[in-house]
């Protein structure tokens, strides 16, 4: 018969694993209690009310005294009268907590911190990360050659108290490397090493640092970083994953850590840089942040479902980058293991609702972005434009003056005919019907985009011109003339063609299009330009008819060869169903329709007589003499070819999507997260209920408030958040290694007061990034050797408690930029569009809708840093993904880093890495002496820093023979070398068995662990 030992026998059997893996002396409830009850209890007695059990919650504390319904479950000091501890030792299966049914269990060890915690008085601590940071007291331990400032004070005591000592000193070499790559992800040159290596004073460290840091590759290597967290991509990731315009957000990023900018103001400038007084270029580029997530142009999707989408993506994202939070459970339910709701996820997701986009389709072009050199040229358009504009103005004015008889010209007004009843179609779902004044009226369902098709079987000989009618109607939304819900259109191409008799379609090419209105930046212009992207639209002028005229560049004349002719009104825009309501389409054979138009107001202000017209009938008739009236069609040509010349110029400026805010549109908790359910109460934007509330009086709050708040003291995870990615980024790992996630599934940091004092001190600095750079690059931490003592190995093996530096392998982009910078290939440009550098052909074989091709660049461009590669969401460039980069399609705070056969064909093989290795062999041959044993010091030093061991040159050396010699019998083999991967072609007076055994070597050189690892 089995007997079921007592509790208290079970608990005493494991004091031996106790005395193992001993208690903390003092138990601490967020350290050492909170994640076992996180991992274990929260999801049934948390923060979700709605998973909750038995009314029992333990995440905030209130039901270990007892709350609700609840009797107190702990009785601090007297853990056997404890029902926490008797429920987590019981051996009944109906009385054992966590339950079988969970998968959750309890290891010895747990049960006996929980004891111990009780027994000290089962002291409850808020969740660390939640509670506002303070500047702990600095520990009192004296400088000296391992304690060289506070952040080495915080690191030596806890050393200390594990009876640890640091390592030594790091060596220059080492220690030049580690800062270089660090501070901008590059290789310090052979004459950078020497220098530092000679340079024995106090402040040599702090010297090299504030010259890393002033260079523009410094805030390359922070970028990096940055557009991980935000997820920046040259693509819109869903369906097509088509590109889009953002290329400038990544150099306004560079830009601001170069600048050293406050973080608070980097942070306000991309949530709410629109919503700025007057905002600069700059802060509108950065208000692209809110535009960097995952879109869809998919032509079947549902708005409503992607209006969801995006709202939750945003959520997710601020959550992550700023709170260091994981909000996106919140989507569907309260969170499980945090104080967040779903009510605090919808809340903050009103804050965007303002952000004014398509929910399906391509994106707009977003803002051009003109550098000086191109604001100084669109300055010496503008001024030639004036010139132009100011001659024309005379010649008017001279005209009037003359009193001839300039308004008879204006009354000869061209002649529209009707035309005979057409055939119909519409490619879509809707319908045209004939009206009894010869209009038509789009009736039935609009699909999100159409085209209607009208073929005229016309008795006319010949056509100069088109004139477009578009009618308000009362059966139209807001009366039309459209029937987007606002009354709207969007007119993206008008067509015209002949039809032969074989029914052979002919293009006739429209020369000019005229209106009587059109809707800032939809002139009537981009309804002929072929663009889908662009068209005609009326806003704000709706409810009311306009006239547009549109004229062939050559009359077509009806012969018995072209029987008919065909009108395509396509309306396939980013908006959908904003097709034209109702519209009526009369001919003319007048020469020179377009500009002869004379609008219908125009026309009645010419029947009034000169004496009663008021000064702005005068002006509008003298606007219209100026601008469009065939009598000065000449000068008003110099200014229109000055216009066209500066807008092709200006279409060849990067541009960028940006924020514009508009009306905020309704948001609604969505249960379950369900988009079709309109069941849910409405929110306003709210930041965290448990975070506190914002002082806004009476108003709505919006993106700047949200903004401000975030990096206030009253925000107590921003500015931890970013301390500890930022120590990840100098140290390996962050304090806290769940950098993703400072929650209760999150890790209790290993230096809790030196987190929250570098957090305390970020924010006092004026939140000074390159202030906190250098106060962690200049303490000891930061510059002992990446080499642990046997001692430190056996107590901390993943060294936690920082006795020795970490040593990591460069990430993807690094890696790159590390090879093409040893061979002297690295273009130094920063910043600029996305370049195209080597990929495998065929990769983008299944990237539909539309196909594509990688356009592999040629030139500089092939050579830029990896930071610039384009970024493709769904097809990542190979090399990035071989090394762990991630796809950017949500937040990245933690790149894994895996260790694979592929990474290390990738670096022998990839062309990139081939080209490389045989022009820094050509280089070698060249430049590196006068013998094998000097070659391969030069070599060495450019691809390590340092001079290669007696051992490393015998291998080196034996490997350069062997193949000396096989190239050496086989010349064509060699000659193939030369000539294999990359467009770099090498000088033809070189010895090609010699270049391609020294192609070998810098191979291996290249591979090295030492060259591809920061120690």
């Amino acid at each position: 018969m089995r007997v079921l030992l007592p509790a208290i026998l079970v608990l005493t059997s494991t004091l031996v694993y106790a005395a193992e893996t001993p208690l903390p002396e003092k138990i601490e409830f967020n350290r050492d209690v909170r994640p076992i009850l996180s991992d274990a209890c929260f999801f049934c007695h948390g923060p979700d009310k709605n998973k909750r059990e038995a009314d029992l919650r333990f995440d905030d504390g209130s039901g270990f005294n007892g709350a609700g319904s609840h009797a107190a479950v702990v009785t601090p000091k007297s853990p056997d009268k404890s029902e926490l501890l008797k429920r987590i030792t019981a051996t009944d299966p109906n009385e054992k907590m966590p339950p079988e049914s969970s998968g959750k269990h309890l290891s010895d060890r747990d049960v006996l911190v929980i004891r111990k915690w009780i027994e000290q008085g089962a002291e409850y601590q808020g969740h660390w990360a939640f509670i506002p940071p303070i500047r702990h007291a600095v520990p009192n331990v004296p400088v000296g050659p391992t304690v060289r400032n506070d952040i080495d004070r915080f690191i030596a005591a806890r050393l200390q108290a594990a009876g640890l000592k640091p390592s030594a000193d790091a060596d220059r070499v080492t220690l030049i490397r580690r800062l270089s790559f660090d501070l901008t992800g590059l290789p310090p040159s052979p004459e950078e090493v020497d220098a530092f290596v000679a340079d024995t004073r106090p402040d040599a460290v702090e010297k090299l640092a504030d010259r890393l840091l002033q260079s523009p590759h410094y805030g390359e290597r922070m970028a990096v970083y940055w557009l991980d967290l935000v997820r920046f991509a040259d693509t819109a990731g869903y369906h097509s994953d088509n590109p889009r315009d953002i290329a400038p957000y990544r150099d306004y990023v560079i830009d601001a850590f170069n600048k050293n900018q406050p973080f608070d103001m980097f942070t306000i400038e991309q949530l709410a840089g629109d919503l700025l007084p007057n905002p600069t270029v700059p802060q509108k580029v950065a208000s692209g942040y809110n535009r960097l997530l995952q879109t869809t142009e998919e032509g079947g999707a549902q708005a409503k479902e992607y209006i969801a989408k995006y709202s939750a993506d945003r959520v997710r994202n601020v959550a992550s980058v700023w709170l260091g939070g994981t909000m996106m459970c919140c989507e569907c339910h309260d969170h499980k293991f945090d104080p967040y709701s779903a009510r605090d996820f919808y809340s903050l997701a009103a804050f965007f609702a303002d952000v004014q986009e398509s929910p399906i389709g391509r994106r707009e072009p977003g803002m051009p972005v003109p550098s000086a050199d191109d604001e100084s040229r669109l300055k010496d358009f503008d001024a030639q434009i004036a010139a132009a504009q100011q001659k024309l103005q005379v010649a008017v004015d001279e005209l009037v003056k003359s009193g001839n008889d300039w308004e008879n010209a204006l009354r000869m007004q061209t002649e529209w005919l009707p035309l005979p009843p057409p055939e119909t179609k519409v490619q879509g779902e809707s319908h045209l019907h004939l009206q009894e004044d010869g209009s038509f009226r789009d009736e039935g369902k609009v699909a999100a985009k159409e085209t209607y098709v009208l073929t005229f079987d016309t008795p006319l000989r010949q056509l100069t011109g088109l004139r477009l009618e578009v009618l308000a109607d009362e059966k139209l939304p807001a009366k039309g003339p459209g029937t987007a819900p606002n009354g709207n259109f969007v007119l993206t191409e008008f067509k015209l063609a002949a039809v032969e008799q074989e029914g052979k379609e002919q293009p006739i090419k429209l020369k000019r299009a005229v209106a009587d209105h059109a809707q800032t930046g939809h002139a009537i212009e981009t309804a002929i330009d072929g663009k889908n992207d662009t068209g005609w639209a009326v806003l704000p002028q709706i409810g009311q008819a306009h006239e547009a005229i549109f004229e062939a560049e050559q009359s077509w004349a009806k012969d018995d060869a072209a029987a008919k002719f065909i009108v395509r009104l396509e309306f396939n825009s980013q908006y959908p169903q904003h097709n034209i309501g109702r519209l009526r389409l009369t001919a003319t054979t007048s020469p020179n329709p377009a500009p002869s138009f004379v609008t219908p107001a125009l026309r009645a202000i010419l029947a009034i007589a000169p004496a009663d017209r008021n000064a702005e009938q005068k002006t509008q008739l003298l606007n219209y003499l100026r601008d469009q009236s065939a009598l000065f069609a000449e000068p008003r040509g110099v200014v229109q070819t000055l216009h066209e010349q500066k807008q092709q110029f200006a279409n060849g400026l990067p541009r960028t999507l940006i924020t514009n805010a508009g009306g905020p549109r309704m948001v609604r908790v969505l249960p379950r997260g369900n988009w079709m359910d309109d069941n849910g109460d409405v929110m306003e934007p709210a930041v965290p209920a448990f975070l506190g509330k914002l002082d806004i009086k009476d108003r709505r709050a919006n993106r700047l408030d949200l903004a401000h708040w975030v990096v206030s003291p009253h925000n107590p995870l921003t500015a931890r958040v970013m301390m500890n990615r930022l120590w990840k980024q100098f140290f390996g790992v962050g304090l806290s290694k769940t950098v993703e996630d400072l929650g209760s599934q999150g890790e209790w940091p290993t230096h809790p007061e030196l987190l929250d004092w570098l957090a305390v001190e970020f924010r006092d600095s004026g939140w000074n990034v390159q202030h906190m750079v250098k106060l962690m690059v200049q303490s000891h931490t930061y510059q002992r050797s990446s080499v642990q003592t046997k001692e430190a190995r056996a107590v901390d093996p993943f060294n936690r408690l920082l006795s020795a530096q970490q040593r990591f392998r460069l990430d993807a982009e690094f890696l790159r930029d590390n090879m093409l910078s040893i061979t002297g290939m690295l273009s130094s440009r920063v910043g600029g569009e996305s370049d195209y550098p080597y990929q495998p052909d065929g990769y983008w074989e299944y990237l539909n809708f539309p196909r594509r091709t990688w356009p592999t660049d040629k030139g500089e461009k092939l050579y830029r840093r990896g930071m610039y590669t384009h970024w493709q969401r769904s097809f990542l460039h190979p090399p990035m993904l071989i090394f762990d980069a991630p796809s950017r399609e949500e937040c990245v705070a933690d790149r894994p880093r895996s260790n694979t056969p592929q990474q290390a064909l990738a670096l022998l093989n990839e062309p990139a890495s081939v080209e490389a290795a045989r022009v820094f062999a050509a280089k070698i041959v060249k430049d590196g002496g006068a013998n094998d044993d000097a070659k391969l010091t030069w070599a060495y030093r450019r691809t390590v820093s340092r001079a290669p061991t007696a051992a490393e040159k015998t291998i080196l050396l034996n490997l350069l023979d062997k193949h000396r010699t096989a190239y050496a019998a086989d010349r064509a083999a060699a000659e193939a070398v030369l000539k294999s991967a990359g467009e770099t072609l090498l000088p033809n007076d070189i010895d090609a068995a010699e270049v391609a055994a020294w192609t070998s070597l810098a191979r291996t050189l290249l591979n090295l662990h030492e060259t591809i690892t920061r120690l």
